[in-house]
């Protein structure tokens, strides 16, 4: 049951080592929901670490790996703490829901199974969950420019930094500031400011649109990028192509030293992180290489690859010639 990639049914991952409990909760919950089973602890952690599950009903009382162990292990795997469990079993004492919660357990339903409570407890769990995702997603989005949000950044920032330094893979942080733009509040005021940004963030996003490519707005005119699986090659062509797509929106600035339309400077660096350099001192490093950027010109990137200790610095094209 169920094998195909995510679809439109939400999907629910049913673990029990009783072929009957898993045949009687599947019925109750056919037609609306794609069904997943697993009749063991270790064989349900491989399933759900490869698959992606909206909901799932434990058993409590199974061999080798019982459901608090199970849920433990998903409550400690960043990937899947999120899925909400409700554990399905025939211990009722106030001590077995407690221990159930205190695991991470977010209801508990006894047996023998009642497939109208199953439906009802299923679909109201699934509720309070697409409420949570919609409301963090709403939490790391930039309200002006519709893009990720500085605490989006940094939270992601995090993770691929200790991801990669499990798997030794490399890592590249870019900073960008829109040249000058204090002034060009000035001269054209803050609600054409506001849309300088919208569209300086859509030239980013459609820059780097791969799946795993952050684009968020890190501060006032300040926008910073995370890149992965990206070679240093790869990394200094979409910085020019970052900067000229910026310089190819054609923006008028007038009060700019630089160019007649809107610029950005850029600093960037591509690492592998170790444990000799925090995710702090790494920014800090970026920032310096913006700031470097900014004091050699502007309408540029200084990019720094850690990896071939190789200093680059990135001039766009000068005259503006629309988004690639």
């Amino acid at each position: 049951m169920g094998t195909s990639d995510r679809g439109p049914r939400p999907i629910i991952l049913i673990i029990d080592d009783q072929p009957t409990n898993i045949q009687v909760l599947a019925e109750a919950l056919s037609g609306t929901y794609e069904i997943l089973f697993a009749t063991k602890g270790e064989k349900a952690l491989e399933l759900v670490s490869s698959r992606v599950v909206d909901l799932v009903l434990l058993d409590v009382v199974m061999p080798e790996m019982n459901g608090y162990e199970v849920c433990r292990h998903l409550k400690n795997d960043e990937k899947t703490r999120d899925i909400p469990v409700i554990f399905v079993t025939a211990m009722n004492e106030i001590g077995d829901e407690t221990k159930g919660f205190d695991v991470g357990g977010v209801d508990y339903i006894t047996k023998p199974i009642s497939p109208r409570t199953v439906r009802a407890r299923v679909k109201t769990h699934l509720q309070l969950k697409a409420t949570r995702d919609l409301l963090e997603e709403l939490a790391s989005i930039d309200g002006l420019t519709e893009i990720a949000n500085r605490r989006r950044f940094d939270e992601t920032l995090d993770r691929e930094w200790s991801r990669m330094l499990r798997s030794q893979q490399t890592l590249s942080v870019f900073l960008l500031d829109v040249d000058f733009f204090k002034a060009y509040n000035d001269t054209y005021g803050h609600s054409i400011g506001d849309e300088c940004l919208r569209e300086i963030a859509r030239a980013l996003t459609v820059t780097f649109q791969r799946p795993s490519d952050l684009v968020a707005r890190y501060g006032g005119e300040e926008f910073g990028v995370i890149l992965t699986d990206t070679d240093a090659g790869g990394v200094r062509r979409l910085i020019e192509k970052g900067l000229e797509n910026i310089a190819g929106l054609g923006i008028t600035h007038s009060g700019s030293s630089v160019a007649e339309h809107v610029t950005a400077s850029l600093g960037g660096i591509t690492v592998i992180p170790s444990p000799a350099l925090s995710r702090s001192e790494a920014l800090v490093l970026v920032d310096e290489l913006l700031y470097e950027a900014k004091a050699d010109g502007r309408n540029r990137g200084v990019y720094l690859d850690m990896v071939a200790d190789a200093k680059t610095t990135i001039i766009p094209k000068s005259r503006p010639s629309g988004i690639e």
